[in-house]
């Protein structure tokens, strides 16, 4: 089969091209960053697209006529600056369906959402929901699978985040520690498309993915603990005016263009359960969903996983303690700027130095504020290194005694140097 597969370099995506390789199939992968992907697997084709700008039936044509089935394993949690959910679950979707009716023969496999009525006011949910009711009714061929928290070798977003909390030393906190939660193996989820994709599942197959167990959250999070090598923690109940606190941060973030898995939407989703609303699907022979202990059990824990758990939340610490460095250290000379020229005075006329005190000034409030704006993040960095050094360069030719500075004002570059290239080692999320 020729396959093309939405949010192909994704944490479910991933797994579903793999799947699709081994068993045969041409796949061509859809994403908006597919560089890095073609360098990992060259075995597909890649093409760099942007779903929610992809809004027409005319903007699908070549991509539907050249390929048998498509897979859409792409999405979004929440709308900000890299994310528009109603173009991007629902709009694009509905331009595709027409497309794919038009065509004739072909079949759309949908990764969907669980269709919880608790949560189904959010925007995720009921954009979701609404592609799937135009797909279900669009004529074409088609399987809309739903799987509940999806538990691999990876980790992304919600599954990330329960390995960060699983790795906190002495104490875990958690935000609704007692809701209920399914898991599904992502290796699961792919074979099933797989079958899906063959034509194993009949069209108008909608199916919820999920092992029969039923954890709470903080069961999960010491089941990850245990996977991580790590002794039982007590868990420590988070308040919710805390928690609110936090995904309106997370929000703005959001906003800046992070995807942070502490966002509103995922609380909200976390707070009502992540659980399967109707009776699971009976499977061919040999494919019974694996329990999470099943699915964590069958990819043992190397320290490269202790390592990424201990540093996603401190990620978020670094970026901010930077920006902050930068934008207080631009900030603070302007309250007496003339005092601030005087270091400069000795080698040039008092208003040359009064001048490049202020477009110093301004370059770290600059780079202090590009550094949050998540398309601009790694920029910001490599020019913070560059000017970091040349302020670094310029201290030792012009004023040498400041190494001799019993508050190290060059000396406190050195490190500031390293967690840089810490946060730039960091910085890439799939």
């Amino acid at each position: 089969m020729r396959v093309l597969l939405l949010g192909a370099n994704g944490f479910i995506g991933s797994s579903i091209l793999l799947r699709l390789m081994s068993g045969g199939h041409a796949v061509t992968g859809l994403a908006r960053h597919p560089n890095r992907a073609a360098c990992k697997w060259p075995g597909a084709g890649w093409i760099k697209s942007d779903l929610s700008k992809m809004l027409h039936s005319d903007d699908w044509r070549s991509l539907v006529e050249d390929h048998d089935v498509i897979v859409n394993c792409a999405g979004a949690l929440q709308d900000g600056l890299s994310d528009d959910l109603a173009a991007t679950q629902e709009q694009s979707m509905r331009a595709l369906y027409e497309r794919a009716s038009s065509a004739g023969n072909k079949r759309i496999v949908q990764i969907s959402a669980s269709d919880n009525s608790r949560s189904g006011h959010l925007p995720f949910m009921a954009t979701k929901r609404r592609a799937d009711d135009a797909l279900a009714t669009s004529g074409v061929e088609y399987v809309i699978l739903r799987p509940a928290l999806v538990l691999g070798r990876n980790a992304h977003g919600g599954s990330a985040l329960i390995r960060a909390l699983a790795s906190t030393p002495f104490a875990v906190p958690l935000l609704h520690a007692d809701s209920s939660v399914q898991t599904v193996a992502v290796d699961d989820v792919a074979d099933i498309v797989a079958m899906a994709v063959e034509g194993a599942l009949p069209s108008g197959t909608d199916i919820e993915l999920a092992a029969p167990e039923r954890l709470t959250l903080g069961q999960l999070v010491q089941l990850h603990r245990q996977w991580l090598g790590l002794p039982s923690a007590r868990v420590v109940q988070v308040p919710s005016w805390f928690g609110s606190m936090i995904s309106r941060f997370a929000d703005l973030a959001g906003r800046l263009g992070w995807r942070s898995p502490l966002r509103s939407t995922a609380l909200a989703v976390m707070e009502h359960g992540v659980t399967t609303q109707f009776e699971l699907p009976d499977l061919p022979a040999g494919h019974a969903l694996r329990t999470a202990q099943q699915a964590l059990g069958a990819n043992p824990s190397g320290v490269q996983d202790l390592w990424f758990a201990r540093l996603y939340l401190l990620k978020p610490v670094v970026i901010v303690s930077i920006s902050a460095f930068w934008f207080l250290s631009g900030t603070f000379p302007l309250a007496d700027p003339s005092r601030a020229a005087a270091h400069f005075e000795p080698f040039m006329t008092p208003s040359l130095a009064l001048a490049l005190t202020l477009a110093t000034c301004a370059i770290d409030i600059a780079l202090g504020l590009l550094i949050l704006i998540r398309p601009f993040t790694r920029k910001a960095l490599i020019a913070m290194l560059v000017v970091a050094l040349s302020y670094l360069l310029g201290g030792t030719v012009l004023k040498p005694d400041l190494w001799l500075d019993p508050l190290g004002p060059l000396v406190k570059v050195l490190p500031f140097l390293s967690l840089c290239v810490v946060a730039l080692a960091i910085l890439d999320e799939r």
